[in-house]
């Protein structure tokens, strides 16, 4: 057979995909991970659950058992509440309805990258703006992209990822009513937001261009089941599901979602102690050679002061601890990320830290 390889859109073939490094270390701080496994109960919570389900029969398509149980939590409707494979797909549903060819989405740099790489995957037009020095959202350039660009989706990330800085509610206000000035959306993506003091779903309503979009997998030490949903007004949820495959949330994740709810205290608990932990780092780090930004997340960034980003995450890696090097992200020179790991792994990281600093 002659012929040659099928093309792929132009687009795509100038691009690279989303990685993170997986290595085989002591310490795996680097993926924004829960640090502990589902609560005593949870198993057998699930595996109750997985005796009921019928494996020679669809999943509920509209997967309205863990809408309801979800929208009780939030005290929303569950036509409120839209749910998918991981936060990734909860935003990629949400692009392939708003964007696509010929629309535009913004984001504020430094910020999570799937944004733009789920954005330019689905052909819309992605434009930049910039956060401020101290990776706070600067509301005149916020202004100045929606008056210059007129988005079609604009981003938030607050918590911010990589920087861990939360947009304060009178911000985010800021942005609802710049956005409500045009015929855009608002997505402010909460996937660290159990985390944070303040959460932009209080300002869901009918007549307010905004989604917030949160996930199971940090919270709710679920990362493995890929489980997240957004809480937005009734009619974008029903855009969303004219747009997402039948039947692609499975009962096995449907399950799951709905045996993490029956433990909502315990995560809660579990949140507390993280907070709590993250603060002890971020105390014990003022006594190093490093710079810190305050985090409202699960995960922290810091910069050391005598030495590259690369030098030092090699050298951590070589001490069997794994962090997120984000050395080569934009305006985000020598900086690397930490996940709040167990009170074991924080002190590891702390004691290679020190000891390759010379502290």
């Amino acid at each position: 057979m002659v012929g040659g390889r099928p093309k792929v859109r132009a687009d795509i073939a100038l691009r690279s995909g989303y990685h993170s490094p997986q290595i085989d270390v002591r310490v795996r701080l680097n993926t924004n991970e829960a640090p502990t496994a589902p609560p005593a109960g949870f198993d057998a919570a699930l595996h109750r659950a997985l005796d009921e389900i019928q494996w020679h029969r669809y999943p509920d398509r509209s997967a309205s058992a863990l809408r309801r149980g979800l929208a009780d939590r939030y005290d929303r409707s569950p036509r409120e509440v839209f749910v998918a494979n991981g936060s990734n797909e909860v935003l990629q549903t949400i692009m392939l309805t708003f964007g696509g060819a010929g629309r535009t989405a913004a984001v504020f740099e430094p910020t999570y990258a799937l944004h733009s790489h789920i954005s330019k995957t689905t052909g819309t037009e992605v434009v930049e703006g910039f956060r401020a020095e101290d990776f706070s959202l600067d509301l005149d350039e916020v202004r100045r992209v929606i008056e210059t660009h007129e988005p079609d989706v604009l981003f938030l990330c607050s918590p911010n990822n990589p920087s861990g800085v939360v947009d304060p509610p009178d911000t985010v206000d800021a942005v609802v009513e710049l956005m409500s000035g045009t015929d855009g959306l608002l997505v402010v993506d909460e996937a660290y937001g159990q985390f944070a003091p303040s959460s932009a779903a209080t300002k869901i309503d009918d007549d307010v261009p905004l989604v917030v979009s949160r996930t199971f997998s940090k919270t709710w030490s679920m990362a493995a089941a890929r489980l997240g949903y957004l809480l937005a007004p009734e009619w974008i949820v029903d855009e969303l599901d004219k747009v997402v495959l039948p039947y692609h949330l499975d009962s096995f994740k449907q399950a799951a979602g709905l045996a993490a709810l029956e433990f909502g205290s315990a995560m809660d608990e579990r949140v507390a102690l993280i907070v709590e932990e993250r603060g002890r780092l971020l105390s014990r780090l003022q006594d190093l050679p490093v710079t810190t930004w305050e985090s409202g997340a699960n995960f922290f960034l810091f910069r050391a002061d005598s030495m590259s980003g690369d030098e030092l995450w090699q050298a951590l890696v070589d001490r069997s601890i794994l962090v997120r090097n984000c050395a080569s992200w934009p305006r985000l020179e020598g900086c690397l990320r930490v996940t709040i790991g167990t009170p074991k792994e924080n002190d590891l990281f702390l004691e290679a830290l020190t000891e390759i600093l010379g502290a």
